[in-house]
């Protein structure tokens, strides 16, 4: 296996390789900024050279080949199949699509057989639901392997007790999911089942299929991006069009932290709950559970680090006043429904997380303290600077800043896309791996919409940087020189 904190996949050629080199690889190598640009308006020659990328967005090739043989068995000429790991989420996209019908297929699965006209609706489903089949369940199922559940479910257990006593809560109170983005929108249909006729608020710039799902289901969804002013928060409370609200700490890609104890105590007088992903800081960092009623994790990203299993978990805190409500409403979702091999690698990789994430808080902090140093660079966002009151506010006693920042280097339109060619490091998609991750954010998660995001003062041309165990020094040494090369005038 390559080792991609001496050897980065960041040249040319590298383009489309699996990040990091396994079958199972959550990311994919995206070197240059024009291969991104390639990538967003579908540029065949680009994509027709991944090998993965990220699951939600992009199908691994193993979960392609499911998605055939379902079509093959229950489909005819002009209908496609899609695969989920339970009959509620076939529903849900069933539902989605308005169109076609489900199949109980292979063991516990669940085929969604819907018109080929509806395939991208569907996909849609497939993507912000976060049901997703997992590549080692795909590979499985394809050659006949058999799984081993006992073992599974000893990791699933060991996984929520670690996640317990990180976060201090009860074992009762954590459940598993395939994906991130399956716990937030569980976490979605749970709130928004106990107020059906009341919007969310989506509070602060989220990410891009946080919003998405607001907009998509329930009853809509109402924006709010300045995270210091509860004004707008108070008013629509008072006149009780809320079902919810919803941040992230930090925030993505602006690393900037709402006034949770503020909001919770609007919020909690009018029992209106209160979600939280914890992701990009991680629970290592911040204690969100005070004020939050419900806390979504991306278990893909800090948790593991290895960037090859995908894994979300939803835990209903215990302070919260609608402890016993949301826990009767979310009896409808599966139980732990993190699939046995990927559970069995979850649990190995998050073995030494505390650790891990210690060492890159103390990396992504002198790589702060040097890009805040440079003359090359307009401007950094990064906890420390960001709502730093806010922040500290919820930091635990040992927890650092995180592993996430993101800059903007001067006159950005022409040094950006050089510094990126030229940066040797990893670039491509997601965050939170042990190797250190570059990619062009604002492009790659909202390249339909950059009017609107540079309206809400971002630049295009942000860089995001999610820090690894790399060296501090050799990590700053790339950044400088690719920084002095994204600056000099070209060749």
């Amino acid at each position: 296996m390559r080792d991609l904190a001496t050897h980065p996949y960041c040249e040319a050629a590298d383009l489309g390789q699996p990040l990091p080199d396994s079958p199972h690889a959550v990311s994919v190598a995206i070197p240059l900024w024009e291969h991104v640009i390639g990538y967003e308006e579908n540029d065949r020659a680009i994509t027709d050279r991944f090998q993965c990328g990220y699951p939600r967005f992009f199908l691994h090739p193993m979960v392609s080949d499911l998605f055939e043989a379902a079509t093959a068995e229950l489909a005819s000429d002009d209908e496609r199949a899609l695969v989920f790991p339970s009959a509620a989420a076939a529903r849900r996209c069933l539902t989605y699509t308005g169109d076609g019908r489900i199949e109980p297929w292979w063991g516990d699965l669940t085929a969604c057989v819907v018109p080929e006209t509806l395939l991208s609706r569907a996909r849609m489903q497939w993507r912000l639901g976060g049901d997703v089949v997992s590549s080692r369940r795909a590979e499985a199922i394809l050659s006949a392997a058999s799984s081993d559940e006992a073992a599974g479910e000893v990791a699933r257990q060991a996984i929520a007790e670690r996640l317990a006593t990180l976060t201090g809560q009860d074992r009762a109170d954590v459940r598993l999911f395939p994906s991130g983005m399956a716990a937030f929108s569980a976490a979605h249909r749970a709130v928004t089942s106990l107020n059906p006729r009341r919007s969310t608020i989506q509070f602060e710039f989220p990410y891009v299929d946080a919003l998405k799902i607001q907009q998509e289901a329930g009853n809509g969804v109402i924006f709010i991006a300045n995270p210091n002013d509860l004004t707008e928060v108070a008013q629509e409370v008072s006149q009780r069009r809320v079902a919810a609200v919803f941040c992230e700490i930090a925030s993505n890609p602006q690393l900037r932290t709402a006034d949770l104890a503020g909001l919770s105590a609007l919020l909690r007088n009018e029992g209106i709950p209160l979600v939280v992903d914890d992701t990009v800081s991680s629970a290592h960092n911040v204690d969100v559970y005070p004020y939050a009623d419900l806390v979504t994790t991306s278990l893909t990203k800090w948790f593991s680090g290895m960037g090859d299993v995908m894994a979300g978990s939803l835990i209903v805190s215990r302070s919260s006043p609608l402890r016993d409500r949301l826990h009767h409403v979310l009896v409808a979702e599966p139980a732990d429904a993190l699939w046995c091999a990927d559970a069995v690698v979850l649990e190995k990789n998050s073995r030494d997380f505390p650790e891990r994430m210690a060492r890159i808080n103390q990396t992504t902090d002198a790589i702060r303290d040097f890009l805040k140093g440079h003359p090359g660079i307009e401007r950094v966002w990064h906890p420390r600077d960001e709502t730093p009151a806010l922040y500290e506010a919820l930091r635990r006693t040992g927890g650092g800043h995180g592993g996430l920042l993101s800059f903007l280097p001067k006159n950005p339109a022409t040094t950006a896309p050089r510094l990126y060619d030229n940066w040797k490091v990893n670039k491509g998609p997601s965050l939170g791996t042990n190797f250190t991750l570059a990619c062009p954010y604002l492009l790659l998660a909202h390249y339909p919409e950059l009017p609107w995001c540079e309206s809400l003062g971002m630049d295009r041309h942000l860089l995001r940087l999610s820090v690894g165990l790399e060296d501090a020094d050799e990590l700053i040494r790339r950044l400088e020189d690719a920084l002095e090369r994204g600056h000099s005038c070209p060749q």
